[in-house]
């Protein structure tokens, strides 16, 4: 068996603690197609295990939790599909359904899944993050959501995710994938608790060291076991921040920019930070204006347009949403300018936010296949 994926248990008196390892540290654990159905099939397993009482989520290496998901495997794909249909490309139908299966999974698990932030988590790893009870982030973390800089939009659920973060936040993280920091992913709602990366093992020990309550009513026991983890974190993590990041420095100005709904006066808003004496405020604007003014769009569309949708529903559209930008040819051309000739130079199809019309924003909505196909994705 393949072991880019680890998976153990530690004794907790006569229960177990079950973990699963993301063991690709060399290309900062990226998530690709066969990692994510070995995660999904171990947590079925796990799940109908009555020893088991949680589950941790972890990664090896001390650099990247998950730096995001396998996308040279989707370009390869990309590549060898030139015919602009959605579903010609088979990795990317592969991947995304897969990878979109199991963070909904993850969000709806009926054990506690403790899920450990440590260094970079961006993109893909934001959506492990996310479907955590209990998500800690290290005292070193890095949390983004960049996909504006390949011509994608934030997916893994961050349709989902990003509008109930405090604020309008999340349109700004959407819009300029800035980069924010432990204390300030405490202040947004990205994470729950934040821990120094030499005090994770200490924890590990003293939630094995647990009686776990078991009863006849599982759902009074998810509760218990819910709060016993929490109880736990509490002697070695902190839930709100020591330090105001740049993000709750800066939140009034954001809010004041992203609090419209039309997204080329957010992007003209953020665009004018690029002169700003902070640097962090800087930089977010210059990534944004380097990268896709149709990503851009198409993020804080899906943010509206899927406002009042379940998390079901919106994983159900993200994954049409990818599908088509996985044959638009603007997803590709991020990915070879940033990822594989690296020459950060993307020749993007719409230069400017003005170009970006709403009418065809919208035809990424649009489902690929007939009413009743095979090829329809439908989460459980």
């Amino acid at each position: 068996m393949s072991d880019v994926v680890l998976f153990s248990t530690i004794e907790s008196g006569d229960k177990l603690i079950a973990v699963a390892t993301l063991n690709r540290p060399q290309v900062l654990n990226s998530l690709d197609l066969q990692m994510a159905e070995m995660l999904y099939t171990q947590l079925k397993q796990w799940e109908q295990d009555e020893q088991v009482v949680a589950v941790i989520l972890a990664a090896a290496g001390e650099k990247a939790f998950c730096a995001g998901g396998d996308i040279t495997s989707v370009y390869q794909g990309m590549l060898e599909n030139q015919s602009g249909e959605p579903l010609a490309n088979q990795y990317a139908v592969d991947f995304f359904s897969t990878e979109y299966r199991l963070d909904y999974y993850l969000h709806c698990y009926p054990k506690p899944v403790i899920v450990w932030g440590r260094g970079i988590v961006m993109g893909g790893g934001i959506g492990l993050l996310s479907g955590g009870s209990h998500r800690i982030v290290s005292d070193d973390a890095r949390l983004a959501m960049p996909e504006v800089t390949i011509g994608l939009f934030p997916d893994v659920g961050g349709s989902w995710l990003l509008p109930r973060l405090s604020g309008h936040s999340g349109r700004f993280l959407a819009a300029t994938g800035a980069i924010v920091n432990n204390d300030d992913a405490l202040f947004s709602g990205l994470a729950d608790y934040a821990m120094t990366s030499d005090a994770w093992d200490t924890f590990v020990k003293a939630l094995a060291a647990q009686v776990w309550p078991s009863y006849p009513c599982k759902r009074r026991t998810r509760i218990e076991r819910d709060d016993l983890i929490h109880d736990v974190l509490s002697q070695f993590a902190y839930t709100t921040p020591r330090v105001e990041g740049p993000l709750q420095q800066h939140a009034a100005l954001i809010d004041e920019i992203c609090d419209v709904r039309d997204y080329k006066r957010v992007y003209e808003g953020i665009a004018k930070l690029v002169e700003h004496d902070n640097e962090w405020l800087s930089r977010a604007a210059t990534t944004m204006l380097r990268g896709s003014a149709f990503a851009v769009a198409l993020g804080l569309t899906l943010q509206d347009y899927s406002k009042h949708m379940s998390l079901k529903e919106v994983f159900e559209l993200e994954y049409i949403v990818a599908l088509h930008c996985s044959a638009d040819g603007m997803f590709q051309e991020g990915v070879r300018a940033l990822l594989i000739d690296k020459d950060r130079k993307p020749q993007w199809r719409y230069q400017a936010i003005d170009e970006v019309d709403i009418n065809k924003v919208y035809e990424y909505f649009e489902v690929p296949w007939s009413a009743g196909a095979a090829e329809a994705f439908k989460l459980d």
